[in-house]
């Protein structure tokens, strides 16, 4: 599987115009320009989805990645992609679409 690796920084908003970001702080044992690589084991909170189902508002509320088959791990979790299957899901965990992935990096700095 190819893609450019996700990082602490990585713009992914949900696909109503939520913003995600980490809730979990990725370890720094792989920095990309200065940043954590973000792997399967962190998580990723939703805030500012205006998603509502027949007039009950019905927000995303996190991100779910299931790590690619790369094979590359740091700490001993596989690292996410910008291709990395994802799923937002509202706070029942009902599944409401794929994250937006707005940026991601390339550079790698190993430590």
């Amino acid at each position: 599987m190819s893609g450019s690796l996700l990082d602490a920084g990585a713009v992914i908003g949900c696909p109503h115009g939520g913003r995600a970001s980490a809730a979990t702080t990725p370890t720094a044992a792989v920095l990309i320009d200065g940043r954590a690589v973000a792997t399967a084991a962190h998580t990723y909170a939703v805030t500012g989805c205006p998603h509502t189902v027949n007039g009950v508002p019905t927000p995303c509320v996190t991100v779910r990645f299931t790590a690619d088959g790369s094979g590359v791990t740091v700490d001993g979790a596989p690292v996410l992609l910008d291709t990395s299957a994802a799923q937002c899901l509202s706070a029942a965990f009902v599944p409401q679409g794929p994250p937006v992935v707005q940026a991601a990096q390339r550079k790698v700095t190993v430590r």
